[in-house]
């Protein structure tokens, strides 16, 4: 019988966030930025053998085209890890990275691993929203109970904002506190040590030679950001999803490339490699909810998280709940009376930006880091996921 043990976070990073479709990262294969991920999470444990690793467990959203072929052992074969460690990539939409690092956990936790490697990765410059051919089953459309299914993302965002009375004013005010969060931490520093510099080619083609000149550039800053941004400017945004609705592009949050990755490890293996853990991984819970309220997911996972971890809601210093819509995240931070100081002080996915399966481990690795920066004790990722779920993931400073 094997023994349960604890999983401890002891590498996380992530790459700058690109914004899609014409920033920075949009020529910059998801495979490749993958790796670049991988190669950044292990500079961060030098006396770690790489040979010891079991698996990498890979979140994407839409992983078919340039991040298809299982992008996971992709990125770990690109990465120059050996070619013992395995790849596995999962999809649950915007949950798939916090996924992957709840996968790893759980293989250290019942003993089948010492090692393994959490990540997410998506470009959505390179590969549209829904894919390249998408085809929804016309029994979805037979059935009335069924046809939330068929609800895009920002029509349930106008689904909640109508049964939760969110107005268009509260929107917009989050949106802007967002933009100037997130403006406030990059000043600070507070996403430094969680971010690493992708190297980004710049290719041009040579007249006189026949050839193609290529230069490189650092990219270390998120891009989405806006310093100029205003409630009077947010205020003249039309809405996209519904004709009398309150969802515009500016309490949305914005389309992105971007990749994250963790490395999880045994008490043993700490000891082993002389390791130093940041964290610890603590529970993770996925709730199901109507598919036209897809937003308001995270009200399940979170009492169901903290049921699993035994802990209080105010236990939770930092949540990085994400903003797939300002809409939604008001829902549920005032449905579940979420203390609204500690959720994403350094800004969230409507200034930062949503690389949709890549961005559970894209936050994971922010409040790994924001824990120990600011000494505070646990901390959560939670966010909602298309077709109507919720998701949970809590950690423990160590």
């Amino acid at each position: 019988m094997k023994t349960i043990q604890e999983a401890y976070i002891v590498a996380a990073t992530r790459s700058p966030i690109g914004k899609a479709p014409k920033g920075t990262l949009r020529n910059t294969r998801p495979d490749d930025l993958l790796a670049s991920a991988l190669q950044s999470a292990l500079l961060q444990v030098p006396s770690l053998d790489p040979s010891a690793i079991e698996d990498a467990i890979v979140g994407c959203a839409i992983p078919e085209a340039q991040q298809g072929l299982n992008v996971a052992r992709m990125g770990v074969l690109l990465a120059g890890l050996p070619n013992s460690v395995g790849g596995i990539t999962v999809n649950r939409f915007c949950a798939s990275g916090l996924s992957a690092v709840a996968m790893a956990a759980d293989r250290i936790r019942v003993g089948e691993a010492d090692v393994m490697i959490a990540a997410g990765v998506e470009s959505m410059s390179m590969v549209p929203m829904m894919g390249n051919t998408p085809s929804i089953s016309p029994e979805i459309f037979t059935k009335d109970e069924n046809i939330g299914i068929a609800y895009g993302m920002g029509l349930t965002a106008e689904q909640v904002a109508n049964r939760w009375k969110i107005s268009r004013e509260d929107q917009d005010a989050f949106a802007l506190a967002s933009h100037q969060k997130a403006l406030a931490g990059q000043a600070n520093g507070e996403f430094d040590a969680e971010t690493f510099t992708v190297k980004v080619a710049n290719r041009t083609m040579n007249q006189e030679s026949g050839s193609v000149d290529i230069t490189w550039r650092d990219f270390s800053r998120d891009e989405g950001a806006r310093a100029d941004t205003t409630l009077e400017g947010l205020g003249k945004l039309k809405t996209v999803f519904a004709n009398k609705g309150t969802v515009t592009a500016g309490n949305s949050s914005q389309m992105s490339d971007g990749a994250g990755a963790l490395i999880l490890a045994s008490e043993r293996a700490i000891k082993t490699f002389g390791l130093t853990p940041l964290a610890k991984f603590v529970s993770f819970a996925v709730r199901g909810v109507p598919p036209e309220i897809m937003g308001i997911g995270p009200k399940e996972a979170i009492p169901a998280a903290l049921k699993y971890a035994g802990l209080r809601q105010e236990d939770i210093e930092w949540i990085e709940l994400n903003e797939a819509f300002a809409a939604q995240a008001l829902a549920v931070t005032r449905d579940l009376n979420l203390d609204p100081s500690r959720i994403n002080p350094i800004g969230g996915a409507i200034a930062l930006g949503h690389p949709l399966g890549a961005t559970g481990a894209i936050r994971s690795a922010t409040v790994v880091h924001a824990l120990a920066r600011h000494q505070l004790k646990y901390g959560m990722v939670t966010m909602c996921v298309g077709t109507g779920m919720g998701a949970a993931g809590i950690f423990e400073r160590v």
